[in-house]
Formats: C-alpha cells, structure tokens, sequence
C-alpha cells in the first residue's frame, strides 16, 4: 500500500471508478486520496462514501504526490488554467481525459511537467480494469512504472505509444458499454423464451464473465473457443448464424472505430 497522498480532479463516475478500485484492491487507503469535485449534489455523495472531498482543483494538489485528472475533455482547459502555478515538477500527473494529448499538459505546465496518459475502464471499480499508457513531458521510466502498478492494482495495463491511445479509447475505453449491451440483449433473449428475467441477467452476465476469463487463461484464439461450443447441426451453431445475418461483427466493428474517431476529435477540440 502506498503512503502518498493522491488528488483525483473530478468525481465522476470514472474518478470514482479509480479511486474506488484502487481503495479495494489494497493500493491505497481511502484517507490518503482527495478528490475535487465542483458539484455539489456529486460532492455530498462522495463524502457519504467516506471520500476527502474538495470543491476546486486547487485545493486539492497541495501535499500529493500524483495528481489524477478524471474531468470531461471540454473542461479540461479550465482544470488547467486553474492549477497553474499549482502544479510542479514534483507532482506526477496522470490523466485519463478522453482524447487529451500529454502535450496539452506540457502546454500549461512546461515541458518539465511529469505526464502520464492513461485510458483505463470502469471495471477498475471491481478490480478488473483494462488500461492502455503512455508516457510524456519529463515523465521517467520511475513514472510509467508507478502509473502501471497504481492501474495494476485495478486490472490489467499495458504500455502503448501515445498515437494508439485513441484506439485504446474506442476498444477497452468505450467498451464495457457495448458489453452491457450485450448483456442486456442476451438477457432480453432469454426472457423473450421464457426465463425469469432475474435469472435471466444473472446467466447472462455470468456467461460474458467466464468466456472472457477462458480467453485470458487458455491462450486461445476466440474463433478456436467458439468451435469447441458449436457442435455441426446443433443449438449453437443455429444461433451464431443469426448473429451473422444481424451484422454483430460489424456492427462492434463500427462501435470501435467510431469512438475512436470521436477520441480524435476531442483531442483536436
């Protein structure tokens, strides 16, 4: 467990993600994190949770030693203006902003800011977060390597170069919620047959989870894992050709790029 203190600007439901997952999984207790969140109604709800709270950024970074930045990419210039002079060479700066560049970064602070860029996930809530990162500014490889275990310690992370941080936004980014989706839909099927929708949300959600354990702990590829479910003539196979003639592969398809062409555009905004 880490003893330094860290500022998480912005108590959205991703800050919350992180600071959350991070306080559960053993990482750092709850009374060394603080978080800034403007308003109110979302400030009282992180303190029922047992969060340090602020209202302004400012008054958050005094005394940490990483500074998270968790805020909508349209208020991330207002953040910046306002931490000006407030944030130093001594602060390690990690960011999770949707499409914001480390430049953005070294633009308000200098180019001796310590930039980590993060796209992390909302499982990190559970412990089960994925993450691309890139480093920037004066950032050192003592940096990268405390931004990883900090994501480590809520899932898994790798290193990325920053040109693939937007694929990293539409894919493991953007994606849960296309598996929440999914998972409704498969709920959805199962009551359209006629199982309880209780049971129905608990089979399907179990099922999505121990797919994608097999695919992390077999080595397998999905399409090798598919076959040994899809018997000739059977259940399965009739099902994956309806998903076929729907467009499911296209249709994910088209989910990533679009979002990562979104994550484009707001870096360019």
């Amino acid at each position: 467990m880490v003893s330094e203190r860290i500022a998480v600007i912005g108590g959205g439901n991703m800050g919350e993600a992180l600071a959350g997952g991070m306080v559960n999984a053993g990482y750092v207790s709850k009374d060394r994190i603080v978080l800034a969140e403007p308003v109110e109604d979302r400030r009282n709800y992180l303190k029922s949770k047992g969060f340090d709270t602020v209202a302004e950024g400012s008054k958050a970074v005094d005394g940490v030693a990483s500074v998270l930045f968790a805020v909508k990419p349209q208020d991330l210039g207002a953040v910046l203006s306002q931490l000006k002079g407030k944030v130093t060479t001594g602060h390690l700066l990690v960011s999770i902003v949707a499409g914001a560049p480390t430049a953005r970064y070294t633009e308000a602070f200098g180019d001796s800011a310590r930039i980590i860029r993060v796209m992390p996930n909302t499982p990190a809530l559970v412990g089960s977060g994925a993450a691309g990162v890139c480093a920037g500014g004066a950032a050192t490889d003592e940096d990268l390597a405390a931004a990883l275990k900090m994501l480590e310690s809520v899932g898994r992370a790798v290193e990325m170069p920053e040109s693939l941080m937007d694929a990293v936004t539409g894919l493991s980014g953007s994606g849960p919620a296309y598996v929440f989706q999914f998972i409704e839909a498969l709920a959805d099927g199962g009551v359209r047959v006629g199982l309880p929708r209780d049971k129905a949300l608990m089979l399907a959600a179990q099922t999505v989870m121990g797919s994608a354990q097999m695919v992390l702990d077999l080595d397998e590829h999905p399409a090798r894992l598919k076959d040994m479910v899809a018997s000739p003539g059977g259940t399965t196979i009739a099902g994956l050709h309806a998903l076929e003639a729907g467009g499911l592969r296209a249709a994910v398809i088209n989910a990533v790029v679009a979002a990562t062409e979104r994550s484009k555009e707001l870096g360019k905004n």
